[in-house]
């Protein structure tokens, strides 16, 4: 901050006087007169444990940061938060626009939840429901229909769930439209991107995999 009051950060051949100003990684940056680089983003996968939160810090429930041990874990954040009690894939980067390419409504990104009920689905409500999911529901305090949505049943009481987007909640209240609760919430998948470490265990994302969010819908 003093260098930035002392005038010695100039952005675009402009001295930046103001903390708050926003910079861009396409942006000319000195300090002193000595050309500044832009460290690159950073693009994770964890496997977020039950109990934990998708916060920076821990509140209620631990933070899932504690599990990062990398340098200026509090510059990182979550694309798409899970409950406390969900478990599963989770996406966290320090680079906002890209996440905001996750999340935006635009983008219809894919996210494969599997799912434990408390009450069996029986073999005669199948076509059913998947029919129901697939045309939308209609969920309390909503005034539209959810999307399409894809249900795999796996079993009596497991099923794999596929949506597109992802309102307060929206599992948990998809089923419960049905008349069914949700006891076990576990995401497995976000776009191309699928889950393949241990839980606690987090590894950077690929290119390849970083990638795969990029880009028009």
């Amino acid at each position: 901050m003093e260098y930035i009051r002392a005038g010695k950060v100039v952005v675009n051949a402009v001295a930046v006087l103001l903390e708050s100003v926003q910079v861009h990684e396409n942006n000319i940056i000195t300090l002193n007169a000595q050309l500044l680089k832009p460290r690159e983003f950073r693009y994770l996968m964890l496997h977020k444990p039950v109990n934990t939160i998708c916060s920076n810090v821990d509140e209620a429930y631990p933070s899932l940061f504690s599990a990062l041990d990398i340098e200026r874990s509090d510059e990182l954040h979550v694309a798409g938060r899970l409950d406390a009690d969900t478990t599963g894939l989770v996406l966290v980067t320090d680079d906002g626009r890209w996440s905001f390419d996750i999340i935006r409504p635009l983008k219809h990104c894919k996210k494969v939840y599997r799912v434990g009920l408390s009450q069996t689905i029986e073999a005669m409500q199948i076509i059913d429901l998947t029919a129901q999911f697939t045309a939308g529901l209609q969920l309390q305090g909503e005034g539209v229909l959810t999307r399409p949505a894809q249900l795999q049943i796996l079993s009596p009481k497991e099923v794999l769930l596929t949506i597109t987007e992802g309102k307060f909640h929206q599992v948990k209240r998809m089923f419960a439209s049905i008349g069914k609760r949700v006891v076990s919430l576990h995401r497995e998948k976000i776009g191309e991107v699928s889950l393949d470490v241990e839980v606690g265990a987090w590894r950077y994302l690929t290119a390849a995999e970083v990638d795969s969010f990029k880009g028009e819908p």
